[in-house]
């Protein structure tokens, strides 16, 4: 069996070590390099709280392709370090697989397009548990019928963006297929700015961040006598790795950028 030789980018954050004891755990993958912002030249095998595999890790992604034979590159990391390692693996022939979210529209179209001229697949997921993913498209569904939606995301205050890549991406969902509205009493005044939450094609969306919390989200339809409350909570990390896996093993088949897991699940 060939194995699809891996580089995390993120590995000591507790998406990117979740990573690391998944793939050391498959008999298909293989971890072959970490990206850090620190520890240059140093193994993973080093480092008590994660996994004994010999990998090295590099701080510069550059060098790091240059110097490992590597299929595909996990980046768990940030925004700004996600769009240049995505943009970095695509111009060395390595297919990003990105947990990253808050990438601008721009960024995105830009990586679609240079993906497209390179032939190389690329999956930017705003969630990988599968459950997330099947909420998502549960909303779309349900809003042919309730077009009244507010959306609630709750995540760790570790997060850095809000509202978050899930919350963003449900309602781009449930734009495509509802009627655009504005929500709530024509007259309508915040009496302090922000309460009603982020307006989206005339939806709300409200972020929470608390100690505690891994992601959760739910999403609320509302129409005449009745409430639809469509619900899913992340516990722990390993609920992503699932996805993850997933996410890697259709790359390889690809040659186009996939936004979203739900476009490669069956």
């Amino acid at each position: 069996m060939k194995k699809i030789r891996v580089v995390v980018a993120g590995p000591r954050g507790k998406m990117g070590s979740e990573a690391l004891r998944m793939i050391s755990k498959q008999d298909d993958l293989e971890l072959v390099a970490c990206l850090d912002h620190k520890y240059e030249g140093e193994y993973i095998r080093d480092f008590d709280s994660l996994p004994n595999i010999n990998a090295r890790i590099y701080t510069d992604i550059q060098k790091c392709l240059s110097e490992v034979n590597a299929d595909v590159l996990v980046d768990l990391t940030t925004p700004e370090y996600g769009y240049i390692h995505t943009k970095t693996a695509i111009e060395n022939g390595v297919r990003p697989v990105v947990g990253t979210t808050g990438f601008t529209d721009e960024q995105l179209a830009e990586l679609t397009d240079l993906a497209e001229d390179k032939g190389i697949g690329v999956i930017i997921a705003p969630n990988f548990a599968l459950g997330a993913v099947l909420m998502m498209q549960f909303a779309k569904w349900a809003a042919k019928y309730f077009p009244d939606v507010e959306i609630i995301e709750k995540h760790h205050d570790n997060k850095l963006d809000a509202p978050s890549g899930t919350a963003v991406k449900t309602a781009q969902l449930i734009q495509e297929v509802r009627e655009q509205k504005q929500q709530g009493h024509p007259n309508e005044k915040e009496t302090i700015q922000g309460a009603r939450g982020a307006n989206f094609d005339g939806m709300r969306i409200h972020s929470m961040r608390l100690p505690g919390l891994v992601a959760h989200q739910e999403v609320v339809f509302g129409s005449t006598g009745e409430n639809l409350t469509i619900k899913h909570d992340s516990f722990h990390r390993e609920s992503f790795m699932t996805g993850v896996k997933l996410a890697i093993d259709n790359v390889m088949k690809l040659n186009v950028l996939v936004y979203g897991l739900e476009n490669i699940l069956e």
